[in-house]
């Protein structure tokens, strides 16, 4: 299979799962400003027209977008990993924290403070309702080391949202002790510290780039 991604953005929850699964797949890095594939130097909207990482190209050749999908499709495709959930409500739970990050972490807070172009009205409005979902998985996360009873997709794409706060300081981890704690126990867990110790190596690389292309 084929993971398209940006370093550090999204879609490296994608990339912790597969290495959670121990599970062979190309890695092909997208521009995030350009679109174009490293590897090869094609264009990336061929593949998806959003230019939106994650995609993941399947062994059959379907193109998967969306990380809730493609988080669910890799954890199904690798039983053996234990990343996904059981039948029943327990699915039901996986999709909820799959929604929550995606909608009210990812797309909520942190896309607009990560967003170089918003106002600053729009960031303190942002701050102002967003901040609410933190105090709620703070409270949540209280006494448990998981999501879910065990690691799963839902864990990998949580890291890769928080590890985000280090671009966004009016969002300070001390606040939310449980988070911070959660955050660090599973920054020292293998396939998370070595998937982010590469693509923070391609970030600086991308960094460059663009400075040069200026």
């Amino acid at each position: 299979m084929d993971l398209y991604f940006s370093p550090l953005a999204c879609s490296l929850a994608t990339r912790i799962a597969l290495y959670e699964a121990g599970a062979a797949a190309n890695y092909l890095e997208v521009d995030p400003k350009t679109k174009i594939i490293q590897n090869d130097g094609s264009d990336f909207r061929a593949v998806n027209p959003l230019g939106l990482v994650p995609t993941l190209r399947t062994d059959d050749g379907v193109i998967l977008t969306e990380n809730a999908a493609i988080l669910q499709y890799v954890a199904d495709r690798f039983p053996q990993a234990g990343i996904a959930s059981g039948p029943g409500i327990d699915r039901s739970l996986l999709h909820q924290w799959l929604c929550f990050i995606g909608t009210e972490l990812h797309k909520g807070l942190f896309v607009p403070m990560l967003d170089k172009t918003a106002p600053p009205e729009v960031k303190s409005y942002t701050l102002g309702k967003g901040l609410s979902r933190l105090d709620y998985l703070d409270g949540y996360l209280a006494g448990r080391e998981f999501l879910l009873d065990h690691f799963s997709v839902a864990d990998a794409y949580l890291v890769t949202i928080i590890n985000w706060t280090m671009a966004t300081p009016p969002i300070e981890l001390a606040k939310w002790p449980n988070v911070k704690t959660y955050y660090e126990r599973l920054r020292a867990r293998p396939s998370i510290a070595k998937a982010v110790a590469e693509e923070f190596t391609l970030y600086q690389a991308e960094l460059a780039r663009h400075k040069a292309a200026a």
